[in-house]
């Protein structure tokens, strides 16, 4: 069903009742905010504040986070529509089903004591055939190991049944991604007498769902990122216990839509960012921040009057896999999917740790395939040079690898761009030089975690304490404020110059980007999160 100026049918009942109270209407910073300078005074730092307090309270009230298929999320979506409302739209919620999981599943090593981070440092399977919850403790036992992680997929680590020759019964079998599929690793390490079973990444970046045909299968099997491979394959011997423990089952979730009651429907302008937290934390820098500036972007462009249409996204289930972007795009029709000249994505744009991060639609840092980024892509990318380069700010290139609500327009064809701070990544000296901040230290300390809330609750105060000084004391909670106000700008100012005038996505040459940028000594180059995990067989 075309979402342009009509009511999608799947709207829950809160909304409904929300969309008929009579509210009072917000107040404006500006007139009319239909210029980049008048929206960036607009769009004050207080009230993208504001919104983040809203979302604590509702993480508060309902179990400590804002996760899909949880009354947290629920209540994140009636915050949302209600604000639109006040402001005069007639927004829209979009339903879908989900595969709603708890996961606690769990993977640590007794010497060195260490406890590794589910989803962050490794991922049970997820295999067709089933993925065995159960526990299993023994002597680590790598088998047929590539020291070297060749990250090539050339590893043939646990592919032979000679592979484990000698194993010992209940031992914990680490193998190597490689050359066969996971689930013959997993068949293997079983065969051989194994408790459980950790695929290692062989040297490339990232976790893996591991899917295939498992048949048969009764221990536990879990993919360990490259960083954890390493730290196993050192520690030969020790007693490590593999645990998969999860609860699934089908929910629905909600996205939420609102767009300008003026403007040509054949050009639209998308802006969107994720709405949903993990189930650890109240998820206010991820992806909070986001959530909060654009809601404020859309409160003072309610009465401009754009050439083109100008459609905002609150995306649910992002943290499950993009799965409400995924959901949107797939259930457009091809004409619709031409109506969309652009989209832009905002997810963690506060980070306390920042550096200024733009997607690197032009590919100056090589990082894509050839023919993944959709043309114009890199035209987007300038908008949001120049801007920074307008303000004075540092910034750089932060990878276009689809691995947030963009993914799935980039997918169709459609440009997109966006800004990013920074989540689990590490910063570096020529990095804290160029942004200030603590080298050595995370962009996001509580990425994924408790602690990515406004209270300061969870976090590790030595750590936040000397971030707070290097930033000087422009921290609330786990959100920088500066970063937040300079991309709460950006975001608007990108808007409203794509709402008026969107020919610079045809201009033959999208590369020069802006003086300061990437293409400058020192530019840096910023690696994506990893919100949307890849999914394979090997």
């Amino acid at each position: 069903m075309p979402l342009t100026k009509r009511r999608i049918a799947a709207v829950t009942a809160a909304t409904a009742v929300i969309a008929t109270m009579g509210l009072a209407a917000p107040a404006y910073a500006v007139p009319v905010a239909d210029t980049p300078e008048k929206i960036v005074k607009a769009v004050k730092i207080s009230q993208v504040m504001n919104h983040l307090k809203q979302l604590q309270r509702i993480a508060d009230a309902n179990d400590g986070n804002r996760a899909s298929g949880l009354p947290g999320y629920d209540a994140s979506v009636d915050y949302i529509v209600k604000e639109l409302t006040r402001a005069g739209y007639a927004p829209e919620v979009q339903e879908f089903p989900f595969t709603y999981a708890e996961e606690n599943s769990a993977l640590t090593r007794e010497d060195p004591a260490t406890t590794w981070v589910d989803g962050q440092d490794f991922l049970r399977n997820n295999f067709d055939s089933g993925s065995p919850e159960g526990t299993g403790t023994g002597p680590l036992v790598p088998v047929d190991f590539e020291p070297a992680f060749p990250a090539d997929g050339t590893s043939t680590s646990g592919c032979e049944a000679e592979d484990f020759a000698g194993f010992p019964a209940g031992g914990v079998a680490l193998v190597q991604r490689g050359s066969c599929d996971f689930s013959l690793k997993a068949v293997n390490a079983q065969a051989a007498g194994a408790s459980a079973v950790i695929v290692s990444n062989d040297g490339r970046a990232g976790l893996v769902g591991m899917i295939g045909d498992a048949t048969g299968l009764t221990i536990p099997a879990v993919f360990a990122s490259t960083e954890v491979g390493q730290d196993l394959y050192a520690t030969p011997g020790a007693t490590v216990t593999v645990t998969v423990d999860y609860f699934a089952e089908e929910r629905v979730t909600y996205n939420v839509f609102a767009e300008t009651n003026t403007g040509d429907d054949s050009n639209v302008v998308m802006a969107g960012a994720h709405l949903d937290s993990v189930q650890a934390g109240a998820g206010i820098n991820d992806n909070g921040s986001g959530s909060a500036a654009l809601l404020e972007t859309a409160i003072q462009m309610q009465r401009v009057e754009p050439t083109n249409t100008v459609r905002f996204a609150w995306w649910g289930a992002e943290e499950e896999g993009l799965l409400g972007a995924d959901y949107y795009v797939s259930n457009l029709t091809p004409e619709e999917i031409d109506e969309i000249a652009l989209y832009l994505n905002f997810d963690m744009i506060g980070s306390p740790n920042y550096v200024y991060g733009v997607y690197d639609g032009d590919n100056s840092s090589g990082t894509a395939p050839e023919g993944f980024i959709p043309a114009g892509s890199a035209q987007i990318e300038d908008v949001f040079e120049r801007f920074y380069a307008s303000q004075g700010v540092p910034f750089q290139d932060t990878e276009f690898s689809g691995r947030s609500d963009y993914g799935p327009f980039i997918a169709v064809g459609i440009p997109a761009g966006g800004l990013f701070t920074g989540a689990e990544g590490i910063k570096t000296e020529e990095e804290a030089a160029r942004f200030g901040g603590l080298a050595g230290v995370a962009y996001d300390p509580c990425y994924h975690q408790l602690c990515d809330n406004l209270t300061g609750e969870g976090q590790d105060e030595a750590v936040y304490k000397d971030l707070a000084r290097s930033v000087k004391q422009r921290l609330t909670g786990n959100v920088n404020r500066t970063a937040l106000d300079v991309n709460s700008d950006a975001l608007a100012s990108a808007v409203i110059t794509f709402a008026f005038d969107t020919s610079i996505l045809t201009a033959d040459d999208g590369s020069a980007g802006a003086t300061g940028g990437s293409s400058t000594p020192g530019g840096g180059f910023l690696h994506d999160h990893g919100h949307h995990t890849e999914v394979a067989m090997r």
